[in-house]
């Protein structure tokens, strides 16, 4: 009978989960259910085993619309029917095109269409759905009785949830709730009801119930969610596969370490062992061959995850990570426990990515590869605002409640049912999204397990998530992006270009042998270098005078959120310095975490931890591992595990405080750590970058700005550009490009950096110019572009025509006079040139500071030195770099401001930590608690004078600010 039920995966309609909506039918004693979201399949495999759970048959179908017209539903018979909806909802929604009035399936299906309709169900396999409230009109439609089934809908739960879809109605629709039409929602009938109730309605007419119930009977299935449904060989056949994998990894072997290496070539026969009996080979083909069309394209990229504790990975190039050298654990890439294929995730320039991702699409064909789908959800200040806007509340209003909900604004009665209601909607999947990299390659079409759409970015995107797809055997590989690499291509292009010089950036080994590259590290000179740069690394690098790999690579996990916040990484430091204090909780803590101190600083950390120590099989600690990730926390799964870590403990023995703070331990860091190989990709790629920076600082620096990326505004580049002596040069049409460019020590920014000046505009200027050579005046640049007066004064003002030796007002009053009485137009070359007009100006006297603010105006940033414009009086300000003078004792110091981060204190006070520049260029870092967050608010970009005292962490120096004030700046002299 219900034949026709939603979950709140028919997007911003439906009102609940999956395992909701089984809940209420398992109350109701419902025994068969049918799943029918709105052309959505998203959750089928969940609701299928919900159903299993409490003994529920699950109908797996769908809900077919054409915007808020309902056309049909389709339920699936078997399996092939399940397959042949998902293909269907594919093949119209990738094509963008409307469903037909009459469903084009026919077998293994039943479609039901809805009354309204009723004239279309011709075929055996198509039926008449009636509704309750509909059953008084067949009266007098006897012949139309054996075509008709019940169709009861479930949409909504009570009237509370009603009024949640109405709202969720309205936001779809972008419409105030007054304004909303009986069409847009459903009907408040759309509910669980009694079945002798529901019955009663049709009590004339029992060879529709008896129909009802036959169909429903004949939907049987049985979803297979245990064996994987990767794409099974690379070759023919998993002995020619096998055999390949071997071949290629003892010619890797021999490559990467000689043929006299008895270690590494155990430790290669091990993995190629399990890597066999698991049925993995598959896997590494594929990423081998990924990484293989990179090498002859001459990408670049870094393989990482838990594979590159492979030394497999390491022969075949996925990874540039030596696992002998950093002795990282085999078992946290593989285990004979472990079901799932280890991670492997590749990250390319963004500049690359796109084509590799096109590439395994031809390479494995576009039925068999998609992208992972994933869920944007309701967040609570998005929700607010949502709400408010259906409500009708101005700006002014929503703003407040989005950020200080508990402000007695909401004692309006609409302003509680907005914050009622966004908090109903929080983790609501709101619309479908794509996951950062992860693609699917399948053994059968994707189509066999999920619906596949084609968002604007133009790659197939499954409308099931990483959850789900793991959940049913489909790994994913990462193909993910990232600037860093593109800093580093660039780079070294630009060099080649710059010098003529061929830099081969694979020599890592020799990078970390650098005495300059080590000096770098240790004063944490790392701006645009990947991973490192950050204020919180800079901070850590320095306090731990890193200077090596090792300890590079244990930075870049102890530097995550939990390690931070649960004291571990303040231990880890002082452990770091003071080897000999160590206090190990257990001794069998001492033999598993010697090389880091005693503190837990990776994931296979909590792995070795939970089996040597707590005496959990191989299996149960990574499932331990990966159930702190976030996967299974806050659930029954979790529970369970937590349970088996205290059972085992006790079982050996472990004295109940001990395992409780070993407990603590994991807990608090391993959602957000990193695997040991994962860090030690990210440190290789942070060398790479250092040494770019160490041996071509204003190459590099340019690649940076021109990637668009980096942890800091662009402004900060460019004052490292002259840090490190570039002469910065302003755009210019005869010499600039749409990036920025260098040569020898000049550079000249980038056209891409004038704020309005149009791409369009940019890509015309240059071609011209490559065309037909030279600007050779203002005149002679308007005769030849035919500009608009808009972009031409953008190019004035930003300096572009300073090669004409005439003042900017000047060029402007030649521009208007040139283009006053001239609409934009086609860029054509004059046949013939035009003399202007003579006139004569008054002297237009041009100020520094008019400069200046062009250049704050159109670049965001001053050119020239920032502390040029202070006016204030340095005298009696402290700088950065005397700070170590006046520790615990208070000083003034003037900054310019670069970049905060706002933190909740443990009682949910809102404070920030600051970072800026004095005046000689080096770093003032800030601490600004509650009372002083409260009280002095940062104000924008520009300098503050901050009062309060120096604070000294292992030899890296802060103040913590009592009182700032911001400060003006001043105007110059005439030019």
């Amino acid at each position: 009978m219900y034949l026709n039920c939603k979950t709140y995966f028919s997007f911003r309609y439906g009102v609940m989960s999956a395992a909701k909506l089984v809940e209420l039918a398992d109350e109701y004693g419902v025994q068969a259910l049918a799943l029918t979201n709105i052309n959505c399949t998203a959750d089928h495999w969940t609701f299928y085993h919900e159903c299993l759970k409490v003994g529920i048959s699950p109908v797996l179908g769908v809900e077919i619309r054409n915007g808020d017209e309902l056309m049909y539903i389709i339920l699936a018979q078997n399996l092939e029917g399940v397959y042949c909806i998902n293909d269907y909802l594919s093949t119209f929604l990738q094509q963008q095109k409307p469903f037909p009035a009459k469903c084009l399936l026919q077998q293994s299906v039943w479609v039901i269409y809805p009354f309204k309709h009723r004239a279309l169900a011709t075929e055996f396999h198509e039926w008449v759905g009636v509704q309750p409230q509909e059953s008084t009109l067949l009266f007098s439609m006897r012949s139309l009785l054996s075509k008709c089934v019940i169709l009861q809908p479930v949409t909504v739960i009570n009237k509370r949830s009603y009024n949640l879809h109405r709202l969720l109605r309205a936001i779809d629709k972008n419409i105030l709730l007054s304004k909303q039409q009986l069409q847009h929602i459903a009907k408040t009938t759309e509910v669980f009801m009694p079945a002798d109730q529901l019955l009663k309605s049709f009590s004339l007419y029992p060879q529709i119930i008896t129909a009802t119930f036959k169909l429903l009977e004949s939907c049987s299935y049985n979803l297979d969610s245990h064996s994987s449904k990767n794409k099974m060989y690379y070759s023919s056949s998993l002995s020619s596969d096998s055999i390949l994998l071997e071949k290629l990894a003892i010619d890797g072997l021999y490559k990467r370490y000689g043929k006299k290496n008895k270690i590494a070539f155990e430790r290669v026969q091990k993995e190629l062992e399990v890597i066999n009996r698991l049925e993995f080979n598959a896997y590494f083909l594929i990423a081998w061959d990924v990484v293989r069309y990179a090498q002859s394209r001459s990408f670049y990229y870094v393989g990482r995850g838990s594979g590159a504790n492979s030394i497999v990975a390491y022969c075949l190039q996925i990874t540039d990570v030596d696992p002998i050298t950093l002795d990282l654990y085999f078992e946290r890439f593989l285990n004979p426990y472990r079901a799932s294929p280890p991670d492997f995730d590749i990250d390319f320039s963004w500049k690359d990515r796109d084509e590799m991702i096109d590439y395994i699409f031809k390479r494995y064909g576009s039925k068999y590869v998609a992208m992972l789908g994933m869920y944007s959800t309701f967040k609570q200040r998005a929700a607010v605002r949502e709400l408010g806007k259906v409500f009708g509340l101005p700006k002014i209003e929503i703003d407040k409640l989005v950020y200080n909900s508990r402000s007695g604004i909401h004692e309006d009665e609409i302003h509680k049912q907005v914050l009622h209601y966004a908090t109903s909607l929080q983790s609501f999947p709101n619309h479908l999204s794509i996951h950062p990299g992860g693609i699917l390659i399948s053994e059968k079409p994707i189509t066999t397990y999920t619906t596949v759409v084609l968002p604007p970015k133009g790659f197939p995107v499954t409308q099931i998530d990483m959850f789900i797809a793991e959940d049913i055997g489909l790994y994913k590989l990462d193909i993910l992006s990232q600037r860093g690499l593109g800093h580093i291509r660039e780079t070294v292009e630009l060099v080649e270009q710059n010098t003529g010089q061929r830099i081969d950036i694979s020599r890592v080994q020799d990078f970390m042998n650098d005495t300059r590259v080590a000096d770098k590290i240790k004063k944490a000179d790392t701006i645009g270098c990947f991973y490192i740069e950050s204020p919180a690394m800079r901070q850590l690098l320095k306090k731990l005078r890193c200077d090596d790999y090792i300890t590079l690579v244990a930075a870049s996990s102890i530097i995550r959120p939990g390690v931070a916040q649960s004291g571990m990484m303040k231990q880890y430091i002082q452990n770091y310095h003071h080897p000999n204090k160590v206090r190990y909780l257990h001794p069998v803590m001492k033999d598993l975490l010697q090389e880091t101190f005693g503190v837990m600083v990776y994931q296979e950390d909590v792995i070795k931890v939970a089996h040597h120590f707590a005496g959990m099989d191989m299996g149960e600690a990574d499932v331990l591992r990966r159930a702190m990730s976030g996967k299974y926390r806050g659930n029954s799964g979790f529970d369970i595990l937590r349970n088996k870590f205290f059972e085992h403990c006790k079982e050996l023995g472990r004295d109940d405080k001990v395992a409780n703070e070993v407990w603590r331990q994991i807990e608090s860091f391993a959602g957000y750590s990193f695997s040991k190989a994962h860090s030690a990709s990210f440190a290789v790629e942070s060398y790479q970058s250092l040494f770019l920076k160490t041996y071509f600082p204003i190459e590099f620096m340019v690649s940076v700005i021109n990637n668009f990326g980096g942890f800091y505004s662009t402004e900060l580049y460019f004052n490292e550009l002259k840090r490190v002596g570039a002469l910065l040069k302003p755009p210019c049409v005869n010499e600039g490009f749409e990036l920025t460019t260098v040569c020898n020590a000049t550079v000249i920014v980038g056209f891409a950096h004038v704020c309005g000046l149009t791409q369009l505009f940019i890509h015309k200027l240059i071609a011209n110019r490559e065309t037909f050579g030279p600007y050779l005046s203002l005149v002679n640049f308007v005769e030849r572009l035919c500009p608009g007066i808009e972009q031409l004064s953008l190019l004035i003002r930003c300096g572009a025509f300073r090669f004409t030796n005439k003042r900017k007002r000047e060029l402007l009053w030649e521009a208007h006079m040139l283009l006053k009485h001239t609409k934009p137009g086609n860029a054509t070359p004059a046949l013939f040139t035009h003399d202007l007009k003579s006139f004569s100006l008054p002297k237009l006297d041009e100020m520094y500071y008019d400069d200046v603010l062009d250049e704050i105006e159109l670049f965001g940033f001053p050119l020239d030195d920032a502390f040029n414009l202070i006016d204030t009086d340095l005298s009696g300000t402290v700088a950065a770099h005397d700070f170590e003078q006046y520790v615990g004792k208070e000083v003034s110091v003037v900054g310019y401001f670069i970049t905060s981060k706002p933190v909740r204190t443990t009682k949910g006070a809102f404070m920030y930590f600051g970072t800026f520049l004095d005046c000689y260029g080096d770093w003032v870092d800030s601490v600004h608690f509650p009372d002083s967050a409260e009280r002095y608010m940062l104000q924008g970009n520009g300098f503050y004078q901050m009062t309060g005292k120096v604070l000294e962490d292992f030899g890296v120096y802060s103040i913590e600010v009592r009182c700032m004030t911001k400060l003006g700046i001043k105007i110059g002299e005439v030019q």
